[in-house]
């Protein structure tokens, strides 16, 4: 393959010095071109809808919109859009938000320079790749069954600190419902307080800190 019929990528990340690290290592390939770079969600949409590219590298935590929200819009409009994300977070709702939202590959940035390369190339020829550990985080995500979207809500202030007293005033409903909804998060989680709740889902990517 020539650099003329190169596979156009599109990187996708709010850090400079990744994006210019990213690009200097693909552009020594004489099979590959980055043909433009984002540095947040809403952007890398815009741009795939302007370029097209072959390849879209996808950060997950961006600012105005991250890459699960950018990869399932892209998807949701380019359904054969090929899209790896490329990140430092290897929590299993992380992995999971992602590959539902339409990624093909999901690569943690300290993969060899080599194995990230012919990832790139795997991608662009169809293949989907999950690395080993990866795939294993996964593996104990699938089984779970799914936070409401209430839940969530709650969760998320659980992980603030918040007790169930001030969980129901934030969210005007009753102290005993709040119960409830704690007692079925402790469940889902397979966790017995809402300490370890708090940390699971930081660990998982249920909740982040912004």
């Amino acid at each position: 393959m020539t650099r003329h019929n190169a596979i156009r990528i599109l990187i996708a990340d709010d850090h400079l010095v990744v994006r210019i690290g990213l690009r200097s290592m693909i552009d020594t390939q004489p099979d590959m071109n980055v043909i433009a770079e984002a540095a947040n969600g809403r952007e890398a949409v815009e741009l795939f809808r302007a370029h097209k590219p072959d390849i879209t590298l996808m950060d997950l935590r961006m600012p105005v919109m991250g890459g699960v929200e950018a990869t399932g819009i892209i998807h949701e409009e380019f359904p054969d859009a090929r899209i790896i994300v490329l990140t430092t977070y290897d929590g299993d709702e992380n992995i999971y938000q992602a590959l539902r939202g339409g990624a093909r590959a999901y690569l943690l940035k300290d993969i060899p320079r080599e194995e990230f390369l012919d990832d790139i190339r795997a991608v662009y020829e169809g293949q989907y790749c999950i690395p080993q550990a990866v795939a294993a985080r996964l593996a104990r995500r699938l089984p779970g069954p799914e936070l409401s979207a209430r839940e969530l809500e709650v969760l998320k202030l659980i992980v603030e600190g918040m007790s169930n007293k001030e969980i129901a005033a934030a969210l005007n409903i009753t102290e005993s419902t709040i119960k409830n909804h704690v007692n079925s998060i402790l469940g889902k989680l397979r966790v017995n307080d809402r300490t370890q709740a708090a940390t699971t889902a930081l660990r998982r990517g249920i909740v982040t800190l912004d």
